[in-house]
């Protein structure tokens, strides 16, 4: 079965591919291929907040991380306030904490605190401390706390190694958010806040060695890296407000930059094959397919194969799904599907009542593609070039956090609860 999945995802098309059994999993935020896309997953059609639950548990603390599933085991982050609350102007005390569930029934396995401090500043009123989401490669486990620290856990929950990196001091104190990448034995973090300490850096997973850091002048942005393999050779593209800029994962190095984009960049950029995908929508609009393989300054060359100035997403990352490219716009129940190769829309905000806006990213497996609004509420619509409703699910619980997908189960975080979500066999 392994080999037939190895296979099937070396065929597909992408500038980054996942191999072996990291396929079956969702080791990351936005999924193995890092596009949203599931090649292998059955995930279910229909549920509810009694129908097709195959279980459900309370999460302590809060958190709008998304969970990884590798294997049998999911994992959370959280941030738990500890003792009486503060006097005003101070911030409470929180433990910071990596959770694991059995993937199989729901029992917590173990819960890991990495940290307990009090933030030294606060956050937006719809996220909380632990913003940014696990990553692992089923042997190690990256838990990334930003001002709070990098962690490496193994897949039992002992820490390996730690790194405190600073104090960020983000634009609006908005809070912090942006999650590690992963690639080989490279982990990446971005560090864009309102300080002159801004920086990209890399270090050994093994280890915690710095591998190289970089700096960067750039306002804040929580958006993740994106690590891309493109003619034999890695590069880390990290969107910015000022430019969208390429590293070599070997050194640091830049390899390209572009700029365009707009203020407080959230989405994390998607890859084709030679083509990577930039957005931001926060007073204004961009997207940008920018080809691969080229250097140095691209704004306004032949790079830019095309770019659009309307329908952009704000928070959510866009959904690259064969030459499909699903855009939300802001944070808005709409939906816009690009023809990805030319940048032609399929169908333009396309809006969706019942669902009351949107800060998780869509997703896709097998024909399908699942929007998740605020409320709990999801639509599936048949994937395509034309918006057909498959689908209207009802959780009646609000949620933020991005779905996972794995085998026959899709995984939905609420503000309260984990759900694992599958249809009886």
């Amino acid at each position: 079965m392994r080999l037939f999945i190895s296979i099937l995802l070396f065929s597909m098309p992408g500038a980054l591919l996942a191999s072996g059994p990291a396929g079956e999993f969702w080791p990351e935020w936005r999924g193995p291929l890092r596009t949203g896309v599931s090649a292998t997953a059955n995930p279910p059609l229909t549920w509810s907040s009694t129908n097709n639950v195959r279980w459900k548990v309370a999460t302590p603390g809060f958190g709008t991380s998304t969970p990884v599933v590798w294997d049998r085991k999911v994992f959370l982050l959280a941030a738990m306030p500890v003792g009486n609350p503060p006097p005003q102007g101070q911030q409470q005390v929180h433990r910071f904490e990596v959770l694991c569930y059995d993937r199989n029934t729901g029992k917590q396995l173990w819960r890991r605190t990495v940290c307990e401090e009090a933030p030294h500043e606060g956050h937006h009123r719809d996220h909380g401390f632990a913003s940014a989401s696990p990553i692992t490669d089923g042997e190690l486990l990256l838990a990334y706390f930003g001002s709070r620290g990098l962690y490496c856990l193994n897949m039992d929950g002992a820490i390996q190694w730690s790194k405190t990196l600073g104090k960020m001091r983000t634009r609006g104190r908005f809070g912090e958010g942006a999650s590690p990448a992963l690639y080989g034995n490279t982990v990446v973090v971005n560090w864009d806040d309102e300080t002159e300490n801004d920086f990209l850096a890399a270090f050994d997973k093994r280890t915690g060695r710095e591998l190289w850091r970089v700096k960067r002048d750039e306002a804040t942005s929580w958006t993740t890296p994106l690590i891309v393999q493109y003619n034999g050779v890695s590069q880390v593209i990290v969107n910015a407000e000022k430019r969208v800029r390429s590293y070599n994962l070997a050194d640091g190095s830049e390899l390209w930059q572009c700029g365009g984009q707009t203020a407080n960049p959230i989405p994390t950029p998607v890859a084709s094959r030679d083509t990577v995908y930039v957005t931001s929508g926060f007073r204004g609009s961009a997207v940008f397919a920018i080809a691969l393989g080229k250097s140095g300054d691209l704004t306004g060359t032949d790079a830019v194969r095309w770019s659009r100035n309307k329908k952009t997403p704000y928070v959510p990352s866009p959904l690259l799904v064969d030459d499909l490219l699903y855009l939300a716009t802001g944070n808005n129940p709409e939906l816009t599907c690009l023809d990805a190769t030319t940048g032609a829309p399929h169908f333009e905000g396309e809006r969706f009542d019942g669902l009351s806006g949107i800060y998780a990213s869509p997703v896709s497996a097998r024909d399908r593609v699942y929007i998740l609004g605020r409320n709990g509420t999801c639509i599936v619509l048949k994937k395509g070039p034309k918006p057909v409703e498959l689908a209207r699910n009802v959780l009646g619980e609000k949620t933020d956090a991005s779905i996972a997908l794995a085998g026959r189960d899709l995984f939905i975080r609420t503000h309260e609860s984990l759900y694992c979500l599958s249809e009886s066999q």
